[in-house]
């Protein structure tokens, strides 16, 4: 492809170029056109599946043969670029076994750029800068049901060489697929938005995932006042069970509006008590003894009655 740092393109030279003594031009950069594949159709791609849980793609042989005559710093890092849909991500390299003109990349990062099968994206060769930090979301709660879901995002990540803003990784773990979305690194340029995480310390934060509720607040209940901690009732106009009536011991019971009587003890008084109040009955008051000195009252069954037969005369 046309190179502005080179005024000679591949077509100028029939798809050779030129190394000008054996030597290419170190200041030159490695910028290639290529259809990109995804992973599943390369050859025996399908029992290479891993490969779609990773941040690596695949060149061609004439890559490496490239790469290798051009000052470039390690490891290799590549731009991807889609010019169609202005959408670009970052990669490592893998292998160089991809047929020429072509390039397989992992599925998410297709899908990333926003490219099909065929489609013509731009790979080109990148310095970026070790992450010391990055801040990713999970795409499902499912995530949180990973125990240790640190170690095992800290071992998925060996498989990724970079990480790039707006990206949406995905990591396997026990045969379920995990996507997380990179939202924040550090150091941060707005011309890449990618970092190098390849033999770096990098601090990880964690957005909730996207679907993921807090669980709500417990209600904090007030211990209710016991009964007996109540105050008592006030007293108002209406008065429930009202009227007279007779005691066992022959008096008469006043209404219960008159508490004259049960004020001064002379009486049982009634009978109201708060409510939740127990009552546990009156006072006991033993019956008369028969020593009793009172023998002046009439002897029973006094006065004078009939019988059915008539006296003899």
């Amino acid at each position: 492809m046309f190179n502005d740092e080179d005024s000679f393109s591949n077509s100028f030279f029939g798809g050779f170029r030129p190394s000008f003594g054996g030597f290419m031009n170190p200041n030159r950069g490695f910028s290639e056109n290529y259809r990109c594949f995804p992973i599943a159709m390369m050859q025996h791609g399908h029992d290479r599946e891993n490969v779609n849980y990773g941040g690596k793609i695949i060149l061609p042989q004439s890559a490496l043969e490239k790469l290798s005559q051009l000052n470039i710093s390690y490891p290799m890092l590549f731009r991807l670029f889609n010019g169609a849909e202005r959408t670009h991500t970052h990669a490592g390299v893998l292998e160089f076994i991809a047929e020429e003109g072509r390039v397989y990349l992992p599925q998410w990062m297709m899908e990333t750029l926003g490219t099909e099968p065929g489609s013509i994206i731009e790979v080109k060769n990148v310095t970026l800068p070790l992450g010391s930090f990055v801040k990713i979301q999970p795409q499902s709660a499912d995530f949180l049901d990973i125990t240790d879901h640190r170690a095992v995002l800290e071992k998925a990540l060996r498989n990724f060489s970079t990480l790039t803003v707006d990206d949406v990784i995905q990591i396997n773990y026990n045969n379920k697929v995990y996507e997380i979305k990179v939202l924040e690194v550090k150091p941060s340029n707005e011309e890449h938005l990618g970092i190098s995480i390849v033999e770096t310390d990098l601090e990880v934060d964690f957005a909730p995932p996207v679907g993921y509720v807090e669980p709500s607040q417990p209600v904090q209940t007030v211990k209710s006042q016991m009964v007996i901690d109540l105050p008592k009732p006030v007293k108002t106009g209406f008065t429930a069970f009202q009227g007279g009536g007779q005691s066992l011991r022959g008096k008469s019971k006043p209404s219960t509006t008159d508490e004259g009587d049960a004020e001064n003890g002379q009486d049982d008084g009634p009978l109201n008590l708060p409510f939740g109040t127990l009552y546990f009955g009156f006072p006991i008051i033993p019956p008369p003894s028969s020593n009793d000195n009172d023998q002046s009252e009439k002897p029973a069954f006094t006065g004078t009655g009939q019988t059915l037969r008539s006296k003899k005369k």
